[in-house]
């Protein structure tokens, strides 16, 4: 890690002080330009970030160029199926090989402005005319570690990330039962919320707020269930159960789809919450799973892809509609966005200070622990866990 982070170091021993006496993020966290720019270097570009689905992004014999923390990723998949990521610049004079944009099916990789051309594992083809001595195999496009988990890819800027499974710990364990590989997409909704990435993540792994904003959650979902899971790689989380009459997460409880074929006893009534930092939420329910993917923009603005997955099976029914698992969620997200950005607008009056933790935001302190410590140049460690203070624990 670069050392400490350009923030009060004061103020980041309150955070990790332990839990039901630390504070949580001060007004700086939300607001500070310098702090944005450190993130994007020590945080998201020091571990595995989520790109998005594998699917969606890539088939056999494509090339696309994506956005990601100020720089551009081409991503390429030859005919076989061999996906890799590239830094998206020519090593002629560094001209953008690919627009950020739609997939395209090529042959090769070759540059827009002078035709150098390159494979696809990125060795370089063609450049000519060149002097005597010029060696191809001298002059590759810069690699970019990738990975795929799960069915998602992700990239490593730093490319000395441990591997991903080693990142993740035994999330993979606790998301088997809805085998996310071999999920669908079956919706997409992409907002731009004025508020910074942490208070998104921060309001997503707490429900205290839930009577306040979310009165169709409350009927479906007891704000005051579940419990927290104990994280053993760079993710947090919890659960939360459902009322009775209720089979998901749904204006009426109902489902449209069929519940996942591997659930264990007990979790076709439960919610699974999880948070892989730094910026993919992932909530598995009975039937289907929804993904938050953040994307920051600037310290007070964020991008959020909103996906809903769901196994084959369902998908091939007659008559299958998404609605009923997206129009839900759609109402719960807005009613989130908006207090997101309030307490941002809030976070730049004078009044704004580091407030208390309650005991229902526990998850929060496990994510405020590894910030905190990264903050203090410590570099991204597994969360602090506490326990299940966050709700009842609905396994007693």
């Amino acid at each position: 890690m670069g050392g400490h982070a350009p923030i009060d170091q004061e103020a980041v021993a309150h955070i990790l002080a332990p839990f039901g006496t630390s504070r949580t993020l001060p007004g700086d966290a939300y607001r500070s330009a310098e702090l944005f720019a450190w993130e994007q270097t020590e945080v998201f570009a020091s571990t595995w970030v989520c790109l998005g689905r594998t699917a969606d992004l890539l088939a056999p014999g494509v090339l696309r160029a994506v956005a990601h923390g100020g720089e551009e990723i081409l991503l390429a998949c030859d005919g076989d199926g061999a996906m890799r990521a590239f830094s998206n610049v020519c090593r002629h004079r560094g001209h953008p090989l690919l627009e950020v944009g739609p997939p395209v099916t090529v042959r090769q990789i070759r540059c827009p402005y002078h035709s150098w051309a390159y494979r696809f594992d990125g060795s370089l083809r063609t450049a000519s005319p060149q002097t005597d001595d010029f060696d191809p195999a001298d002059w590759p496009l810069v690699p970019i570690q990738s990975e795929e988990w799960l069915g998602w890819l992700f990239v490593d800027m730093s490319g000395v990330a441990a591997p991903v499974p080693a990142v993740t710990g035994s999330l993979g364990d606790v998301l088997a039962p809805y085998e996310p590989e071999r999920l669908v997409g079956a919706a997409r909704h992409e907002y731009v919320v004025a508020a910074n990435w942490k208070l998104v993540a921060e309001n997503y792994h707490e429900c205290y707020h839930c009577t306040s904003i979310h009165p169709a959650l409350c009927e479906v979902s007891p704000p005051d269930s579940g419990y927290d899971l104990e994280p053993d790689g760079l993710w947090c989380g919890g659960t939360m159960t459902l009322k009775d009459h209720a089979v998901t997460m749904s204006l009426t409880g109902a489902s449209g789809g069929v519940p996942f074929r591997a659930l264990p006893p007990g979790a076709e009534r439960t919610v699974l919450y999880v948070h892989l930092l730094p910026s993919l939420l992932i909530s598995a329910h009975p039937d289907y799973v929804m993904t938050h993917r953040l994307e920051p923009l600037d310290a007070g603005h964020t991008r959020i892809e909103c996906d809903w997955l769901f196994p084959p099976e369902t998908l091939a029914a007659d008559g299958f509609d998404p609605a009923y698992a997206v129009d839900f969620w759609d109402i719960t997200n807005r009613e989130d966005w908006g207090a997101c950005e309030r307490v941002q607008r809030g976070a730049a009056g004078r009044g704004f200070g580091q407030g208390p933790l309650s005991s229902w935001e526990s998850t929060i302190y496990q994510l405020h622990s590894v910030l905190g410590r990264a903050y203090q140049g410590l570099g991204l460690h597994p969360p602090a866990y506490v326990g299940s203070a966050r709700r009842v624990d609905a396994r007693t």
